[in-house]
């Protein structure tokens, strides 16, 4: 079920999205939340970066552990506009990231549940 707070942050993933689009990738946006806080935002940024890691929960996880000086995320939301990709999921588990919320399924890499 999808609350009140779930759409507000999701907003947020949505202004990242934005970002994202205007520099040319696919418009992912990501926020990472602890405590109804954002510790992390991040945006798909693979063809900016030449990397091909940077995708937007990446992104907002790196973020994210280097604000808290922990990888480890637990207890955490993590709002995505698309569904998260293996690599995206391996971050997330390996993070502990308890929780996540995503806008639209991926049938073509999605890994959580499309």
């Amino acid at each position: 079920m999808v609350s009140i707070q779930d759409e507000a942050f999701m907003r947020l993933a949505i202004e990242q999205a934005r970002l994202a689009g205007a520099q040319g990738e696919v418009p992912v946006g990501a926020i990472l939340v602890h405590q109804e806080q954002v510790i992390g935002r991040g945006f798909n940024q693979p063809i900016t970066l030449h990397d091909p890691s940077a995708h937007a929960e990446m992104v907002a996880i790196r973020e994210a552990a280097k604000s808290l000086e922990n990888y480890r995320l637990p207890d955490s939301t993590l709002y995505v506009t698309l569904e998260p990709c293996a690599m995206c999921c391996g971050a997330m588990l390996h993070a502990r990231v308890k929780r996540v919320v995503f806008g639209a399924a991926d049938p073509k890499t999605g890994m959580a549940g499309s």
